[in-house]
């Protein structure tokens, strides 16, 4: 059984699954995309943007985090996201205002940090603005950031391309609510100007110090929020000579603080993070044949663990290891703990969750 959490960042939500342990099955902490599209289905899933793991650090963090889209592809960061998973990890943990946590992600180190109101402020690193780190094909002007033009829908679109780790283009416009989004979005996000693909953001500017998107996400279309989003907005706006290094970027979701105190060093997010609810993921919705084994009945051990086969892909052509089959293993041990284990029991593993992390944030917010 794999237990799971839920979270929201502006309503950009994700299902989080612990490992940190290193006890996580293979096909859990490298997981299939189909399967990620199943579980992130809002119809036949868990319903989520998107999945975040917490996996051990492999460098020099505290822990890693991996982050799929809802389509199954792997993303680079999310600024939602990881103020999600430190939110998760300070419930978990019962972790005071102050907490930072160093977390490694495909775009480096990331630096959140639990704040007094309970919101998160995240020390995102520098933005990439040379071209081939980005990646974009566009030019960068006399300020170092990449610009360009494309007729869209009939419409002629100034672009700014900015990196968070990850790919954004921002598209200044008059009218949030006038412009074709849907299809704007689908076809910038596939732009040949991006040859990974990029997130969207349309940009309307109230003032130097409010900024307003909507937000096309790589991957996953349509969002409420998107925090790399938000700080790859607020540098080329500042750089576009738009607003102040400091800015309210409001986004469907809510409003997101984003600062760029020194345009040599770091970008600031400031948000919250939200839990929703804890659950226990149904066998049926688990990688085909495949059982959790952050839980190992008493009879394992380390040196015993048969190697890891994907048997839908290793074992195509006929049964690799007949002897012990995982697939028989892992269905035998899912119906044993059916069996022996009631549907109290069962809802009673989400209820102590919940109720640990809840326990513990309202202890930690009576204290602060």
């Amino acid at each position: 059984m794999l237990q799971f959490s839920k979270y929201q960042g502006l309503g950009n939500d994700f299902i989080l699954v612990e490992g940190r342990d290193g006890r996580l099955a293979e096909c859990i902490s490298s997981p299939d995309s189909d399967w990620v599209r199943g579980i992130c289905d809002r119809r036949f899933g868990l319903g989520g943007d998107g999945l975040i793991l917490a996996l051990p650090a492999q460098g020099q963090g505290e822990l890693r985090m991996r982050i799929f889209n809802a389509d199954g592809s792997e993303a680079e960061m999310c600024g939602n996201g990881i103020r999600c998973l430190a939110r998760f990890l300070a419930d978990s943990d019962g972790d005071q205002p102050g907490r930072r946590w160093t977390i490694e992600t495909p775009a480096g180190l990331i630096i959140p940090e639990l704040q007094q109101d309970g919101q998160i402020r995240v020390d995102m690193g520098s933005p990439f603005l040379a071209p081939e780190t980005i990646p974009t094909l566009l030019s960068p002007d006399d300020k170092g950031l990449p610009r360009g033009e494309v007729t869209c829908e009939g419409l002629t679109l100034s672009l700014a391309a900015v990196g968070m780790g990850n790919p954004h283009v921002v598209v200044p416009v008059d009218n949030l609510e006038a412009i074709p989004f849907d299809a704007l979005g689908a076809q910038l996000e596939c732009d040949p100007n991006f040859p990974a693909k990029t997130n969207v953001h349309f940009l309307k500017v109230h003032s130097r110090q409010h900024l307003e998107i909507r937000v096309w996400e790589r991957g996953a279309g349509p969002t409420l929020a998107c925090g790399t989003g938000a700080c790859a907005t607020l540098v080329a706006a500042f750089l576009l000579g738009f607003s102040d290094s400091e800015a309210t970027v409001v986004l469907p979701g809510g409003p997101l603080g984003i600062s760029w105190p020194d345009q040599h060093g770091s970008v600031f997010m400031t948000g919250p993070a939200v839990a929703v609810f804890d659950g226990v993921m149904n066998p049926d919705l688990m990688p085909e044949g495949r059982a959790n084994e952050s839980t190992p009945g008493p009879e394992s051990t380390l040196a015993s663990k048969p190697p890891v086969l994907d048997c839908a892909n290793d074992c195509r052509d006929g049964c690799r290891q007949p002897d012990r089959c995982l697939r028989e293993e892992a269905q035998a041990r899912v119906q044993a703990f059916l069996e022996s284990t009631s549907l109290d029991s069962m809802i009673n593993l989400a209820g102590d969750s919940l109720e640990q992390r809840t326990l513990s944030r309202i202890q930690r917010d009576g204290q602060g």
